[in-house]
């Protein structure tokens, strides 16, 4: 499985705009018409149908509580392909110009379409994220308060119970998952709160990942690492498919070395080469060390 050939969708959350004004920006990139929803009341909801007929929505989101309720929008997009990412940045841009902007309580979602997993693949990218998930943490440095309501990390109960039973079906990692069998998750299930999280599986057939920001690296929104996020998540996703088995084992996080180990991390998910450049450099801005060295350049090498 290639990493281009997953498609994807992604909710991009944003402040200091209105929810119709977000849409109209939208609109001035993907074309098509704009219309005001308006229910349910609690998200408000404006929806953008493109030229191709594909449905962009707008709608409120109660956890961007920094702002009045008309000033919160949450940028909901319709399945996309690899090859939609360039129209993706644009509307970033977009919503940018025409006044959005991103704090702390801003997020990003990405959905992985679930149709090419299988319970081993589920099973490899759980572990994938287990044994890599502080470096992960770390990399995308998620705050606290984040790490402790909307983005948990992986509880090591599922792991030990992947591990012991070997899931043969998606029902079988759906008991693990839930601790029983759920044939009927909820939106808003307590299960959903991981930064990878399974539920959706069940809910919308897609692997959610929830870790990302939307506040760039000087405060503001960022096309760019907005790719970067959706590209880590497709390759990713591309990694538990291609791999026979996956480790499990808990990595260390080492300061000294994390840049470095991170961006070996990277590699090993085949983000190498030019078209990966960007990305690289937007995951391993926040770690210490030479992404080139594993403990620090020599020193004879710094003199010179």
């Amino acid at each position: 499985m290639d990493l281009k050939n997953i498609r994807f969708g992604t909710e991009l959350e944003v402040i200091r705009i209105t929810r119709e004004t977000a849409a109209r920006a939208i609109q001035s990139v993907v074309g098509g018409e704009v219309r005001h929803v308006g229910v349910p009341s609690n998200f408000d909801p404006w929806e953008v149908t493109d030229r191709r007929g594909r449905i962009w929505k707008v709608v409120a989101d109660a956890s961007l509580s920094s702002v009045p309720f008309n000033l919160r929008a949450e940028i909901v997009s319709p399945i996309l392909e690899y090859s939609d990412i360039q129209e993706l940045q644009d509307i970033v841009r977009a919503v940018r110009e025409a006044g959005g902007k991103a704090d702390e309580l801003c997020g990003q979602h990405v959905h992985i379409d679930a149709a090419p997993f299988d319970a081993k693949s589920l099973s490899n990218l759980v572990k994938i994220v287990y044994k890599q998930e502080d470096l992960i943490v770390k990399a995308l440095d998620i705050a606290p308060h984040r790490l402790a309501r909307y983005t948990k990390k992986l509880p090591a109960e599922i792991i030990e119970k992947i591990n012991k039973t070997r899931p043969r079906t998606k029902d079988d990692l759906n008991r693990i998952w839930y601790g029983y069998y759920n044939a009927n998750p909820v939106h808003y299930s307590p299960e959903r709160y991981f930064g990878l999280s399974l539920h959706n599986v069940w809910y919308r057939n897609t692997v959610e990942f929830r870790w990302f920001k939307m506040r760039g690296p000087k405060g503001g929104l960022h096309a760019g690492q907005v790719k970067a996020y959706i590209q880590f998540c497709l390759a990713l996703g591309a990694k538990a498919i291609n791999n026979r088995a996956a480790s499990s084992r808990k990595r260390t996080v080492n300061p000294i070395s994390s840049k470095y180990d991170f961006r070996v991390f990277l590699l090993g998910l085949s983000l190498s080469g030019d078209e990966f450049k960007t990305a690289r450099q937007h995951l391993l801005a926040n770690l210490e060390g030479d992404s080139a060295f594993k403990n620090g350049r020599p020193q004879t090498e710094q003199a010179a």
